[in-house]
């Protein structure tokens, strides 16, 4: 994975639009999080291969804070997605969007495919 580029990234973003795709939306602070602070329990998100249409996508942020995706959907409502850090599509045609975290752990994913993700 490379370090987002707004302007591929946004590209990408909007290539998907206007037609029926297929997401996979996870956050996690990780079960880590507790190693460093008792205080902090583990929480969590995971959605995949929930089929929606967007109308319209926005990315968010950067300089030296993480990235944020915001999707519009067809029939209302939002996807969003905070703290996104770096991007590829892969030899499947999935676009994926990441977050890492400071030590390099997985906080955020957003990824997109006109087919479902594998289970």
């Amino acid at each position: 994975m490379e370090q987002i580029n707004t302007e591929k990234v946004q590209d990408l973003l909007s290539s998907y639009a206007n037609q029926p795709v297929y997401l996979h939306v996870e956050t996690t602070n990780g079960a880590y999080a507790a190693h460093f602070d008792q205080r902090v329990f583990n929480a969590g998100t995971f959605l995949r291969n929930i089929q929606v249409t967007y109308e319209h996508a926005q990315l968010k942020g950067g300089n030296k804070d993480p990235y944020r995706v915001g999707l519009k959907l067809k029939d209302n409502g939002w996807v969003y997605v905070q703290g996104l850090t770096h991007y590829e599509v892969n030899d499947n045609g999935e676009f994926l969007l990441a977050g890492f975290n400071y030590e390099g752990q997985l906080a955020a994913a957003l990824e997109i495919s006109t087919q479902p993700f594998q289970v």
